[in-house]
């Protein structure tokens, strides 16, 4: 996105956000921690929690952005039963006219076509012929384009990290509230197998009582910076500090936690390593040494919850480690760990008398290979019947999980129901950013994570899947 363009999505923002108090998002550290005032509710707003709406029989989609994400959720949904590919937008004309050849080739009837320029999406959104925006588009765009959909009547789905600030957390959460849609952040990981099947287990309390979780995103770009387009990607790393891309991470253990249905995050701390191979890249683009490299190469992010639990999130995006999202959970009698094995630890009891074998310091009962294959079956998410799996595992997308999740937010459209993730998902998952750069410029402060349910965070108890 060019620079004119941004500015012209931050001045749209800013004029979204123009009744907010000034005091709302500003910092006060009073007994060490800094804390952030929680604005309230403005008259007509009111909760979204379990949100229902009427069934929509066929969710006619419209996709704005047609890049790597966008272009294969285009094709995903043609797969989907009950979904209609309505309306497709990009700036690019070619990325436009690359996805009507995709559809055309899965004899797809030609959608409603949009692009050509930055605003392309406002018709689209417009649209009467459009349920759903499913937005897929550099994360600079996400909220402007988000606001203008639920504006305009569209319930809304948007790429990760739905939202970049505060003040974009909360103008998202404030129009989902005001309009009573649906706002909901495309967070595939929570859908991966063995993540539901924990969360399965977790609700059925084979961990004994939850205590910690951990969640991470390492991955090694520099095969990929410049397939960002503009080099977009490259340049927020630049100019942004703290963990700018948590949700990876910290969707699918905020879920086993049951953050925001009896449970919520309080405070963090963060962390980083100083900048080394940013610059690198940065260099090696522009020919100039660089040095104004905001983010570390490496971020780490500790929370703590109003139930006593603890979550640690990392993020590291430039230096060569094996891929690792580090997802755990333990519990006091039992474990879950995805990275580097697959593997399930639970608490093996002792005969009475029996003298403990202290050459064995694995004495817990560890599942991996086939047994734990056998274990993970009886466990199995209600979400996952057999017909989804191996249909999920056929169209593919991030081996399956993309596409669950977007069979998941069309069920629960069709149906009326609540979506598995909601608008307080995506604030809650999406602010740790700037939270934690907050973090890391007050000297590595506590600093309160704001309750954007508004006191509602308890109401629910627990998560589940609705049917």
């Amino acid at each position: 996105m060019s620079r004119k363009s941004l500015l012209a999505g931050f001045c749209v923002l800013l004029c979204l956000l123009s009744a907010f108090n000034s005091e709302t998002l500003s910092a006060r550290k009073r007994g060490g921690v800094v804390r952030l005032s929680v604005p309230q509710r403005t008259a007509g707003q009111k909760s979204v929690l379990g949100l229902r709406k009427a069934p929509i029989d066929t969710v006619r989609v419209g996709f704005v952005g047609l890049g790597m994400r966008g272009s294969d959720a285009v094709v995903r949904y043609t797969y989907i039963p009950g979904a209609k590919v309505a309306a497709i937008c990009d700036l690019r004309n070619e990325a436009v006219e690359a996805s009507l050849k995709d559809l055309r080739a899965l004899g797809v009837p030609d959608p409603a076509c949009y692009g050509g320029s930055e605003t392309a999406y406002k018709a689209l959104c417009e649209s009467d012929d459009v349920d759903l925006v499913y937005i897929c588009t550099d994360w600079a765009s996400h909220v402007p384009i988000a606001l203008y959909a639920m504006e305009h009547g569209k319930h809304v789905a948007v790429e990760v990290p739905a939202a970049t600030s505060l003040a974009e957390c909360w103008a998202m959460v404030d129009m989902a509230e005001k309009t009573q849609l649906h706002c909901m952040m495309l967070e595939n990981c929570c859908y991966d197998f063995f993540e539901m099947t924990a969360l399965e287990m977790a609700r059925r309390g084979v961990f004994g009582e939850l205590l910690h979780v951990e969640g991470a995103y390492m991955h090694n770009l520099d095969p990929f910076w410049d397939a960002y387009w503009n080099n977009w990607r490259l340049e927020f790393n630049r100019t942004h500090k703290g963990d700018i891309y948590p949700t990876h991470g910290l969707g699918p253990v905020c879920q086993v936690l049951g953050i925001h249905r009896g449970d919520r995050m309080k405070t963090l701390v963060a962390m980083e390593t100083k900048a080394v191979n940013g610059p690198k890249q940065v260099e090696a683009r522009t020919g100039k040494p660089c040095e104004d490299f905001s983010n570390g190469d490496v971020t780490m992010t500790m929370i703590s919850t109003e139930k006593g639990r603890s979550i640690l999130i990392e993020h590291g995006v430039l230096t060569p480690r094996p891929y690792n999202r580090m997802y755990q959970v333990v519990g006091s009698e039992g474990y879950a760990g995805k990275y580097p094995i697959r593997q399930v630890c639970l608490r093996e009891g002792s005969e009475e008398g029996q003298k403990p074998d202290y050459q064995n310091l694995a004495a817990e009962k560890i599942y991996q290979g086939e047994e734990l294959g056998a274990l993970l079956g009886n466990y199995r998410s209600p979400v996952l019947t057999p017909e989804l799996e191996a249909l999920a595992k056929k169209v593919g997308g991030h081996g399956g999980m993309d596409f669950i999740m977007d069979y998941r937010l069309v069920y629960c459209l069709r149906k009326g129901l609540p979506l598995d993730m909601d608008v307080y998902d995506l604030a809650e998952w999406s602010c740790i950013g700037e939270l934690g750069s907050i973090s890391i410029e007050n000297g590595n402060a506590p600093v309160e994570v704001p309750d954007f349910t508004r006191g509602d965070w308890n109401v629910v108890d627990g998560f589940s899947y609705a049917f």
